[in-house]
């Protein structure tokens, strides 16, 4: 009976193996619902015809996972697996589906709930969110008594449930009650449901943390309140940084690219940076030409490259180029020297500043001036910084385009709306400055090493104001191994401790309010450290020696930290959507807390300790080899969360009384122990070996044999180095080595590459460019990455936040990273058992010639 159960209920969830925990968990908590089949509502006694359904409540029924199409057009001479939706071209019928096994009749007492869910998934919320809108834009709401008094009401109201004590089932009603209708508004599109979802959020975070400091802390003087103690204030920063985090993100200005007024003629004169220290010219050169084809007058642009390095070959390269070089005789200040340098030899009225390697598109300055323009007092447009390369966490999780990295949150959204604020922060590169504003503000800010922010941070201050364009519009390498990327995340929290402590945005005058809080949010959030390292060690104090450091019982703290923990991540997978996907935070902070602890907390102490570092770039991976140096932190937390989690499972059998507690602490290490098991992964650096970064795009070209046959085809990849093509006759064949040409095309432009080939088979062929000149190489980078729309619709799969989902792929990775530890460690006990009787052999020789 149990058993077909079972069986009905995995036919009416499409779970493709019953007898599999896991095929139950995708389908339950990570898969998109499952449709009920027709031949599934077909009861066992005849029913009446059944009712006209309206056309709102029909809906597409989704494939199943293993029958999926791929998203984007169909590649040359693709074979779709699903054979029903062959391509109408195919000659002769479509071949019948394969026969699924028949399925029992689905229970009675489950049609209405199917009929609710259907309807509640086909339901229009739009008019909804327009009513919501349209009332919050009401005239009596402009009124300043008006909204004084609606701010009153709504703060002593919120106070009071917050406050209020209830009992245990009172606390349910209210979680439950709370999560009905956060699950409501989540699905009304508009600003004025997201601030709903931001209320009820902070109502169910803040009674928690009122729980928390009034009936659950023990005052007691011992390691129980040192220890509770510590994680209360933990808790305290973050529950600081997720309000200042809604504060920022809930109003997006989302502010479109403001067209130039004035004549060409009348354009302003810009000067373009492209500061440099040890850089190789295989990545300052595509920058420089990039810059110099910039969409502006030739005779109002003018680009500079500021070596640092004081390099010769970079001065050759950039007189060749046509560029002008400036050096100077010392390093101070680093980069925020070397631009103050700059500024006091170049003299135009714009300064468009571009990292050596992030090479800008044609239309940037097109694009981002005509806001400088328009506002006289627009001091600075800042533009998202975009990589086309993998970081760390992307190469070596295989993540790469299809989960939000560390940067799209802050470029998608956080500075979309600090721009509501008039706080938009700049960020060192792909921005123009106004040279005025900088004079007044005496140049480029030296007194930190995070001289942009410091930058933007004076500019408000005297007035000015900023814009964010969240177009991108350059694009440049990230950081190629995770110990590099670790001393760049070091050097902003360094930075960003040093001006909360030289030049707080809390205190002094010239800011506003708003301004305030955004400044210190940004400031506050590299402080995660020491509060993360709390989190990853907090349930061992109960584990190891038995303190409650938080005293409730088990049913009444997941009364008050489920809501904390679930209404919350609601409201941010509904505001960051597919910018960040949840738990991921808590993996970059995983990763990066060991390290920027001691920095933050030195630099409070200390503002001048540390130094610029410069982030390498263009560096190769020979081998794919775990970094130890960079993961001995992470070791040591598992091996310390490990022995807390066997604890734990012995205290099952010793002290089943707190079978409650133990069992909510070995929860809490074992999620631990899956975030620490993927910031190992993070660290286990695959092999890198192109010097170039490919990057996946379908463009037109067309392939030139030497016999003079033109053959028309599409880039399936391309990079400064070569490019991959694909469309071409299954049977081409061509000898690695030999001589082709490729024609790539400029906005319809052509232009003729000459390249060997590397291999061809199957329609498709890998080249490789030779002795490209100077001109030719402009060309390429044209043609390529500084198109208009080289970089729309980047994400290969963009999706918004799905928790469960985030959750179990951070799972997956812990375990995959152990497995392969595991791997590594029987080899290397193969390895050392077989070299062991060599070793026998040699001592015994030599044991014998002595003797």
């Amino acid at each position: 009976m149990t058993r077909g159960m079972v069986k009905r209920w995995a036919g009416a969830l499409q779970v493709e193996r019953p007898d599999s925990w896991t095929c139950w968990l995708l389908r339950l908590f990570v898969l998109p619902p499952a449709s009920l089949p027709e031949a599934e509502l077909v009861a066992p006694v005849p029913l009446p015809p059944p009712r006209p359904v309206p056309e709102r409540a029909i809906r597409r029924r989704p494939l199943p996972v293993s029958r999926r199409m791929p998203l984007g057009p169909p590649e040359t001479g693709q074979v779709f697996d699903n054979p029903s939706l062959g391509s109408a071209a195919a000659a002769g019928p479509a071949p019948a589906p394969p026969a699924e096994p028949p399925t029992e009749p689905r229970p009675r007492w489950r049609a209405p709930f199917d009929a609710f869910y259907r309807r509640w998934r086909a339901f229009d919320f739009a008019p909804w969110g327009h009513r919501m809108e349209h009332w919050a834009e009401a005239p009596l709401w402009q009124r300043r008594v008006v909204r004084s008094a609606l701010i009153v009401v709504g703060t002593a109201a919120f106070w009071m449930a917050a406050t209020t004590p209830m009992s245990e089932l009172a606390q349910a009603v209210f979680f439950l009650a709370m999560l009905g209708l956060v699950l409501v508004v989540r699905r009304i599109p508009g600003n004025m449901p997201t601030l709903v979802l931001i209320g009820l959020a902070l109502l169910a975070s803040f009674r928690y943390g009122w729980w928390r400091v009034t009936q659950s802390m023990d005052l007691a003087p011992g390691w129980e309140s040192l220890l509770g103690g510590g994680l209360l204030c933990a808790e305290l920063y973050a529950w600081l940084i997720m309000v200042l985090g809604f504060v920022q993100t809930s109003r997006p200005l989302k502010r479109p690219v403001a067209p130039i007024e004035l004549p060409r003629d009348q354009w302003p004169t810009v000067d373009v940076y492209i500061p440099t220290y040890n850089e190789p010219l295989s990545v300052i050169g595509p920058t420089v030409l990039a810059a110099r084809d910039l969409d502006w007058p030739a005779d109002r642009l003018v680009v500079h490259v500021l070596d640092d390095g004081h390099r010769p070959e970079v001065r050759a390269y950039a007189e060749a180029a046509g560029v002008n070089y400036i050096s100077r005789d010392n390093n101070r200040h680093a980069k925020a020297g070397n631009l103050n340098n700059a500024l006091a030899e170049t003299g135009g009225e714009y300064i468009a500043i571009f990292d050596c390697d992030h090479m800008p598109a044609r239309g940037f300055l097109v694009n981002t001036m005509g806001w400088m323009l328009r506002d006289s007092n627009c001091a600075m447009v800042q533009t998202p910084h975009h990589f086309f390369s993998a970081d760390p966490f992307e190469r070596n999780l295989d993540t790469f385009r299809r989960v939000p990295n560390e940067g799209v949150l802050f470029y998608g959204l956080v500075q979309d709306g600090n721009d509501v604020w008039n706080a938009s922060f700049f960020c060192g590169s792909c921005a123009v400055l106004r040279r005025s504003a900088l004079e007044q503000i005496g140049g480029i800010a030296t007194e930190t090493v995070t001289e942009d922010a410091h930058t933007a941070l004076k500019l408000h201050r005297k007035g000015w104001r900023t814009a964010y364009l969240n177009v991108t519009h350059a694009a440049g390498l990230a950081t190629e191994s995770l110990s590099g990327h670790v001393r760049q995340r070091i050097r902003w929290a360094r930075g960003m401790a040093q001006i909360f402590r030289l030049d707080n945005p809390l205190l002094g005058r010239g800011l506003t309010v708003m301004q305030r809080l955004c400044y210190a949010n940004a400031m506050l959030h590299f402080f995660y450290g020491l509060p993360r390292l709390i989190f990853l060690t907090a349930p061992l104090g109960y584990l190891y020696f038995e303190f409650h450091i938080i005293h409730a019982s088990v049913g009444v703290l997941l009364l008050y930290l489920l809501p904390h923990l679930v209404l919350p991540h609601i409201a941010n997978a509904h505001i960051a959507g597919p910018h960040r996907h949840t738990f991921w935070s808590e993996l970059y902070e995983t990763v990066l807390a060991w390290y920027v602890a001691v920095p933050t907390t030195v630099a409070l102490f200390n503002p001048s300790a540390g130094k610029f570092d410069v982030t390498a770039k263009g560096g190769l991976v020979e081998e794919t080899h775990l970094d130890w140096n960079i993961s001995r932190p992470y070791f040591f937390l598992v091996i310390l969360n490990a022995i807390g989690a066997v604890f734990g499972i012995f205290r099952l059998f010793w002290d089943p009384q707190e079978w409650g507690t133990i069992t909510l602490n070995m929860a809490w290490t074992i999620y631990n122990l899956l975030a620490l098991g993927a910031a190992i992964g993070v660290a286990r650096e695959k092999r890198q070996v192109r010097r170039t970064t490919r990057v996946t795009s379908r463009l037109p070209a067309s392939l030139l044999l030497t016999d003079g046959q033109q053959i028309n085809c599409e880039t399936e990849d391309y990079a400064l180095a070569g490019v991959g093509l694909q469309g071409l006759p299954p049977s081409l064949e061509l000898p690695a080595g030999s001589w082709v040409a490729v024609r790539l095309f400029d906005e319809g432009t052509p232009h003729l590459f000459p390249a060997r080939v590397v291999s061809c088979r199957n329609g498709r062929m890998a080249l490789s460019f030779e002795r490209l000149s100077l001109d030719q190489q402009a060309a390429l980078i044209r043609c390529t990455f500084t198109r208009k729309d080289a970089w729309q619709n980047w994400q290969l799969h963009p999706q918004s936040d799905r928790a469960m989902q985030g959750l179990f792929e951070i799972a997956r990775l812990g375990l995959h990273s152990y497995g392969e530890l595991l791997m590594d460690g029987m080899r290397s006990v193969k390895n050392h058992s077989l070299a062991l009787p060599g070793w026998v052999l040699r001592r015994w020789a030599h044991h014998t010639r002595i003797h």
